[in-house]
């Protein structure tokens, strides 16, 4: 079969918490690492074409990641490390009286389980209960306990245990309440690191992202050297499927005043800050540790700005990501809450590290968003500056100031009242 046959033959669908389509993407894969004398560059072509059906485009990922797997000889521990709030529906398998279901633990050990397979390297899962109210960390230790010959390598740990203990930030707090998702994550990463991995990888607890792609992020490090590679859903190449847009039409604004306090980040051509697909290696991390600030969502943003301080280089790869809406965090707590910390902690984060960024902005936050409401009377409405303004515009104090785009905030939250 070649190249051509293999497109023709896929489905324009594909559903990564499905047993038969996580099978048929495999077999996919396989066809192609097959094939003799097939060019890598062919098969990045032929994905990129109108019209390629997904699950070619998602096989493709998975072939590039093997291929480079199946040549590495670097013998190499990586631990992944996912953090676990609300996640009881996702954990398990999806049925009648659990429609979300996705059975992702199971799902994610045996896309580890395939890509390294044979391979030098070698996985930890640490799964990290950020304080769940509804038992995700008991459901998954039930699901560790029962996945046989990968049992030992899944490690179930909970934050209300770590508060207050060690060192570092998880040191100087109380309650598992003062974090959301940063917290566990950085658990999970030093316990990754205590563990002796060699390079430590953070996901999203549902199927969002096959990890049957670590040989991208792998591909980097291992053989490119670099300590920190950030996935990268909007680069050329990459696969985002997204089921909603999530947003109002302001969301050009929360974009404008992220990148204008984000430029030591946004200014290096980082611009998908929030992807759940990112390797640090680990003595670049512990660097990185030391001087976090943030628990909560905009904990992404406070690593990139640690490691832009320390000088780290930094590098990105595009991959694949199928949104896993329906039992999202910003559903249960509300899309602005999220947008509110996000900002929030992105100021929090550009002071403590010292880095350059918009002072004029930063104070305008801190004075104009007291809460996601004041971002709800945002998101729906659009200023006349950045009506018309590219993607490659926002951030830009010439296209809308900080003193003009606080002059409309004011109007709109007049409005709102």
């Amino acid at each position: 079969m070649n190249l051509e046959d293999i497109i023709e033959n896929a489905a324009d669908r594909c559903d990564l918490t499905s047993a038969r389509d996580q099978q048929r993407l495999y077999t996919l894969a396989q066809t192609l690492l097959d094939i003799p004398g097939l060019d890598i560059e062919q098969v990045r072509e032929a994905a990129l074409r109108d019209g390629t059906p997904l699950e070619f485009r998602l096989a493709a990922k998975l072939y590039e990641s093997r291929r480079f797997m199946q040549r590495n000889a670097q013998p190499c521990a990586v631990g992944i490390v996912l953090a676990m709030w609300g996640e009881q529906n996702r954990l398990r398998p999806r049925s009648e009286s659990n429609p979300n279901g996705e059975d992702s633990l199971r799902r994610k050990t045996e896309q580890l389980s395939w890509i390294t397979k044979d391979t030098p390297v070698t996985w930890t899962l640490y799964v990290v209960d950020d304080g769940c109210p509804n038992g995700s960390g008991s459901i998954a230790q039930q699901i560790a306990r029962d996945a046989g010959e990968h049992a030992h390598k899944i490690k179930v740990l909970f934050l209300e245990e770590a508060v207050g203990k060690g060192s570092g930030i998880l040191s100087t707090i109380h309650s598992v309440n003062e974090s959301r998702k940063g917290g566990a994550v950085i658990l999970g990463c030093q316990q990754a690191i205590d563990d002796g991995m060699d390079a430590v990888i953070y996901t999203d607890a549902d199927c969002s992202v096959h990890l049957g792609q670590v040989g991208l992020l792998l591909q980097k490090h291992l053989e490119q050297g670099a300590p920190i590679v950030l996935g990268n859903r909007k680069a050329k190449g990459a696969v985002l499927v997204k089921q909603e847009d999530r947003w109002g039409v302001g969301i050009k604004v929360l974009r404008h005043m992220q990148r204008m306090i984000g430029a030591p980040i946004f200014s290096r051509g980082i611009l998908d800050t929030q992807a759940a697909f990112k390797l640090y290696e680990r003595d670049t991390l512990k660097r990185i540790l030391d001087v976090v600030c943030v628990l909560d969502f905009s904990f992404d943003t406070d690593w990139i700005l640690a490691a832009i301080a320390q000088g780290e280089r930094i590098e990105t790869v595009p991959f694949a990501f199928i949104d896993s809406f329906a039992e999202s965090a910003s559903i249960t707590q509300g899309p602005m809450s999220t947008w509110e910390i996000l900002l929030k902690g992105l100021v929090k984060a550009v002071r403590v590290h010292g880095l350059a960024h918009s002072e004029d902005m930063a104070r305008l936050i801190d004075e104009e968003i007291q809460s996601a409401a004041d971002l709800d009377s945002l998101i729906n409405d659009l200023p006349e500056e950045l009506a018309h303004a590219g993607a490659d515009q926002l951030g830009d104090p010439t296209v809308m100031s900080p003193e003009s785009l606080r002059d409309w905030i004011r109007g709109c939250k007049e409005s709102a009242l």
